[in-house]
């Protein structure tokens, strides 16, 4: 089992708003994550720390080995205490509510800075197209673990990463490309 590669640039470790791709996978792969219960303790525990303000969540999906995030964290919060908090929060709880045995997670993760609102919506659109790629939904919104499905509230995205609009000659606002 190798350890995913990180981009942990000391200089960018803390900074004010930065927003990241997460992506963790369970021990060895297993599909740990692929029952109702324990998909929905994860999506429970990222929401626990979103309401007390670890980090803003944007986007998710939880696979049944493996789970993506897109998320931004502020200048007191690492990218890495963030996910501490999610993969210890849910083993924690994952022992105690499930019944489940450490250890549950691969070491590490994996985390790409998000700079550009391209970046951005290439990352959102793998996240909610992962669920139809691996045949677990005919459509992003079919999958009930996804901010994807109908109903999941998410944090807006920093003005930073979102389109640049203009307008055209009838003064109607477009998406620049």
């Amino acid at each position: 089992m190798s350890i995913p590669f990180r981009n942990a640039d000391p200089s960018r470790i803390v900074a004010s708003d930065r927003t990241f791709f997460i992506t963790s996978s369970t021990c060895n792969k297993q599909a740990l994550l692929q029952t109702d219960r324990s998909a929905r303790l994860l999506i429970d525990v990222l929401y626990h720390y979103r309401k007390q303000k670890k980090y803003l969540l944007h986007e998710f999906v939880i696979m049944p080995d493996h789970f993506h995030l897109l998320i931004s964290v502020g200048a007191e919060m690492t990218v890495e205490k963030a996910v501490q908090f999610i993969k210890g929060g849910f083993a924690f709880r994952a022992g105690r509510e499930l019944g489940f045995r450490a250890p549950f997670w691969q070491k590490g993760f994996s985390e790409v800075r998000v700079t550009s609102a391209e970046a951005l919506s290439g990352i959102r659109a793998y996240i909610q197209s992962n669920p139809v790629k691996r045949f677990l939904a005919k459509a992003p919104t079919d999958y009930q673990y996804s901010s994807a499905h109908p109903g999941f509230e998410l944090d807006a995205l920093p003005q930073r990463l979102k389109p640049h609009l203009e307008s055209d000659c009838c003064g109607i606002a477009k998406a620049m490309p």
